[in-house]
């Protein structure tokens, strides 16, 4: 059985470690029985429908009633985790969510994949085949998810960000130049301010391409706001260069006390 892990490390193009906490069988099958539930609901409407087309054409309800089946069941999933990016009414209630396996973008064709699977993953009765793989997964896939290539991640509700975590780890040059620090601060709004600390929190919505892009963008409007030396700033990326930024503007140093800014 292969080592399990609870938590999956992705490293972004820019050599960025960060984590995803990945969910358990138990909390998957829970948001399961939710969607049961929501979908048995669908199926509900359609028997009535089903009842009075019986009523006028047997052969018309019958066939509707295979085909509503299949859209149900599996339409559901697939419309849900595609609009909701990768949630269905059970996955919300839980804070839980699909994600690429490598922290790319969802694709359509990954939301499709597991979805179609679902019947193999449900036999023979109560998620079984899928439970089992899931159990000796250590990444905690269903066959859906291997074959789709995602997995299943927590999304707790984050009412304030963890800067340590967001920030810790890397050396900021910028906090050589306090005199440049402090123009900085004062030469940023509260609205910039929040645009840094969300693109941080948000960075692994985006593909690779898209995601250098945003924070090149970003990076040159905030170079234009204090001009630091070229060995505050060389060697680093444009990511690392705004996680510097958002060192300076959310973690002041000792004795200093700084607005927070609504994220």
């Amino acid at each position: 059985m292969p080592g399990r892990t609870n938590t999956l490390l992705i490293r972004t193009p820019e050599g960025i470690v960060f984590s995803q906490l990945l969910a358990g069988p138990v909390t998957r099958f829970l948001a399961w029985l939710i969607d049961f539930l929501a979908v048995s609901a669908l199926m509900m409407v359609l028997g009535y429908f089903l009842i009075l087309l019986q009523m006028v054409s047997p052969d018309a309800a019958g066939a509707t009633s295979a085909l509503g089946y299949f859209v149900i069941t599996i339409g559901y999933g697939i419309l849900c985790e595609w609009f909701w990016r990768g949630q269905t009414i059970g996955k919300r209630l839980l804070r839980l969510r699909v994600v690429d396996a490598e922290g790319l973008r969802l694709q359509f064709s990954q939301v499709v994949i597991r979805n179609l699977l679902r019947f193999v993953d449900a036999l023979p009765l109560f998620y079984f085949v899928g439970g089992v793989t899931c159990l000796l997964n250590k990444q905690t896939q269903r066959l859906g998810d291997i074959a789709g290539n995602t997995i299943v991640v927590r999304a707790p509700k984050i009412s304030e960000p963890d800067l340590d975590q967001l920030l810790a780890g890397k050396f900021n040059s910028l906090r050589q130049y306090p005199h440049l620090e402090a123009r900085l601060r004062q030469r940023i709004s509260p609205g910039e301010a929040g645009i840094v600390l969300q693109a941080l929190m948000r960075r692994d919505e985006f593909d690779p391409q898209a995601r250098i892009e945003l924070f090149r963008g970003i990076a040159a409007h905030f170079r234009a706001k204090a001009e630091f030396p070229p060995e505050a700033t060389d060697g680093i990326t444009d990511e690392q260069y705004i996680r510097n930024i958002a060192d300076v503007l959310y973690r002041p140093r000792a004795g200093r006390k700084v607005e927070k800014v609504a994220v």
